[in-house]
């Protein structure tokens, strides 16, 4: 079980700079199988409230989306998941008949076969100052499959390296899809769909705290998420522009300076990206179904703003806010 064990933790670290985000949790966990058997699993994080958990994210690994959808009217049943609240930190195994015996609990029964889940175990790492959790349950379909002490002991040594190896995953893909270009580059960072920060360089913390003042995490400025909710891929501040944009179910952000490009409207910012493009302004007119006197004038007010003169300090100006 050593040599296993050992392998496991090479092989996991190695895959969480290999592989694609949407692919490394399903490996991670094909690759726990042989050490803690397991049919099916749920991955996420959430934050602890007084009534029960709040889900950032969900990531299932064998299970259908209609698992979570039938939970929600068996959940007030579920007297595995309150004894998980009063210890989010442990490591906790359960047999569905003993937990869920009750006469009152017959549709959580009916739930657990209907998904499977006769055995399970749930393993969570909790941050203390702000109830913000990650954590993995694994579930087991055979009725005498029953979860052993030895292995809920592996599995709380072994779910550190779990988040640790999912963390550094993200954050390769981070650096991938968010290039710092420049010495003027202000950082980088992973939030989740609810804002809340999952990775931030020292750079980017400190934009934010300049350009918000007061501003103290963890999460995202309430600027910053809402443009994000409103599917905007762009953050314009005093000092900084944010460029943001959903994958995998969380929010890839890159921070720059401000400078003159951002200044544009969103209709200016097309006919200057056309422009630049090499196209006249009756070619940009009729592309935009617009008048070319209409793009005449855009073309000299976006020359204005930026104080270009030609296409060449035009491309220039517009590169500085790519």
């Amino acid at each position: 079980m050593h040599a296993n064990y050992s392998d496991l933790l090479l092989c996991l670290y190695r895959k969480s700079h290999e592989l694609p985000v949407a692919h490394f949790q399903d490996e991670a966990l094909n690759l726990l199988k042989p050490v803690l058997p397991f049919d099916s699993a749920m991955w996420g994080c959430a934050t602890l409230t007084a009534g029960g958990i709040d889900i950032h994210a969900i990531h299932l690994h064998r299970q259908p989306v209609e698992m979570l959808q039938a939970y929600e009217e068996v959940k007030h049943l579920d007297t595995a998941a309150q004894a998980v609240g009063m210890r989010p930190s442990e490591t906790l195994a359960f047999d569905a008949q003993s937990w869920f015996g009750g006469r009152e609990q017959g549709a959580l029964r009916d739930y657990g076969r209907r998904f499977e889940q006769s055995h399970f175990f749930i393993s969570g790492l909790v941050n203390p100052e702000t109830r913000f959790t990650r954590w993995l349950t694994l579930f087991r379909a055979r009725t005498d499959a029953h979860c052993t002490e030895a292995e809920r002991q592996r599995l709380a040594a072994l779910l550190p390296h779990l988040q640790q190896a999912l963390e550094l995953n993200r954050l390769t893909h981070l650096k991938d899809i968010a290039p710092l270009k420049g010495s003027d580059a202000l950082g980088s960072a992973l939030a989740d769909a609810r804002g809340m920060i999952h990775h931030m360089d020292a750079v980017f913390e400190h934009a934010l705290r300049n350009e918000w003042n007061g501003w103290q995490g963890p999460r995202l400025p309430a600027a910053v998420l809402a443009a994000a909710q409103r599917g905007e891929q762009r953050v314009v501040g005093r000092t900084l522009a944010i460029t943001q944009f959903a994958q995998h179910g969380f929010l890839w952000l890159r921070a720059r300076p401000r400078c003159a490009a951002d200044a544009l409207t969103p209709r200016e910012d097309i006919v200057a990206r056309l422009t630049a493009m090499g196209l006249t302004h009756k070619q940009i007119a009729a592309r935009l179904d617009r008048s070319p006197a209409t793009v005449r004038n855009q073309i000299r007010s976006i020359y204005e703003k930026l104080d270009v003169t030609n296409v060449a300090q035009l491309v220039e100006a517009l590169r500085q806010a790519a």
